[in-house]
């Protein structure tokens, strides 16, 4: 990524990781990221807001390097997690000027992560202003977006706001300005299920709180730049909202053909009752799409073989998913197949307590489903029809 100009005064000098394709270990990547580094040149002082992951000092360098830039007064530390932070002692020895802001939080954890000295640090608080000679740096706290210490930094004679972690989407792209819209709302969506939708409450009363400001393009720290601010708030209000979808996940695991014939059975009657049905198979599924259509679904279905008398592995590792990311949905249930006996529905509702959910009936056959069993499936497909009722087909 080159030095790009993104507005008078502003310029994108972050580096792109088009290779990555797993995030914290966890998280996996098909559209690589970026990490996104701002400067913000003032009539009298210069500012760097956030750098970027270690791995990608060089980039960074060359970067500012290319942009001119031989003096840095202020290196904002929006967040302290090393793809935003990792590269500051870097900075901070090639320009040995420039004083780290940023809040008590987020000063502890670098000091900590980092072992940045304490004497290089410039803290500030929510609200507080930093002039940067006819610009001005307003500091907003955003706690558990999706750190304690996250804060964001709005440019106000600019109208820009940099969101750090918040409202951004792990995706590469040459250019740092949205072009693709559908592709780029499918990689937020994504990336708010994995990262942010845990802090779903906290993040309505931070959207609440933009609605104050005058907004002409927010500046994340992963993903594009959006020059039309209302095209990701409105996402968001609306991902943050109560309102889902009617739409069943059903994610599953066959080993030897049961449960396979359950999900399959209980698809064809929710499909024929107007329901949507998303079947996930835990075998090739990643957790990043699993999540992301958690994001609006009323209904989960756990579809699960029984594997020494509990849930198979990669079930019960969605459920855990599920519960940890805490989505809006309303009801879930659980089909399955077992040998001899278990406590699959026990262990696995066990592992929901952080869902506020209603649980329909359990379904579970006794090797492979018979005409009681798919009778049973069948009224739990008549069952999640008539709950979904009313409920929107929104796209």
């Amino acid at each position: 990524m080159a030095a790009i100009k993104i507005k008078d005064h502003i310029l994108a000098v972050g580096a792109l990781d088009w290779d990555r394709r797993l995030f914290d270990e966890l998280i996996p990547l098909p559209d690589g990221t970026s990490y996104n580094a701002y400067i913000v040149r003032g009539a009298t002082k210069t500012a760097l807001i956030d750098a970027v992951d270690p791995t990608k000092t060089a980039e960074l360098l060359d970067n500012l390097q290319e942009a001119g830039v031989t003096h840095i007064d202020y290196l904002v530390s929006q967040h302290a997690e090393q793809d935003h932070a990792g590269a500051i002692p870097e900075i901070l020895e090639l320009f040995e000027e420039a004083v780290v802001v940023t809040n008590e939080k987020c000063k502890a954890m670098l000091m900590d992560l980092l072992l940045l000295p304490e004497g290089k640090f410039m803290t500030v608080g929510d609200g507080q202003t930093l002039d940067l000679g006819g610009r001005t740096l307003e500091f907003i706290l955003a706690p558990w977006v999706h750190w304690p210490e996250t804060m964001l930094t709005y440019l106000r004679e600019d109208r820009v706001l940099f969101s750090c972690d918040f409202l951004g989407a792990h995706l590469a792209q040459s250019q740092p300005l949205l072009r693709d819209e559908a592709r780029t709302l499918e990689a937020a969506k994504r990336y708010y299920a994995e990262i942010m939708m845990p802090f779903r409450t906290q993040i309505r009363k931070h959207l609440e709180r933009l609605q104050g400001l005058a907004l002409e393009m927010i500046a994340p720290s992963h993903g594009v730049v959006y020059p039309r601010p209302a095209f990701i708030l409105d996402a968001y209000r609306d991902w943050t909202s109560d309102r889902t979808r009617n739409l069943a996940l059903v994610p599953f695991v066959s080993m030897h053909g049961s449960t396979r014939e359950m999900v399959e059975f209980l698809v064809n009657a929710l499909v024929r009752r107007g329901v949507d049905v998303i079947p996930c198979n835990l075998t090739h599924t990643d957790i990043g799409e699993l999540a992301k259509e958690l994001v609006d679904a009323s209904t989960v279905v756990l579809a699960t073989p029984t594997v020494l008398g509990g849930a198979h592995p990669a079930v019960a590792g969605a459920a855990f998913l599920a519960n940890a990311l805490r989505p809006k949905l309303k009801f879930a249930a659980i089909i399955g197949s077992y040998g001899w006996g278990g406590r699959t529905v026990e262990n696995l509702l066990a592992s929901l307590g952080h869902l506020k959910v209603e649980v329909l009936e359990p379904v579970l056959a006794k090797g492979f489903p018979t005409d009681k069993d798919y009778r049973a499936l069948d009224k739990l497909a008549a069952v999640i029809a008539e709950k979904h009722r009313g409920i929107s087909a929104r796209p």
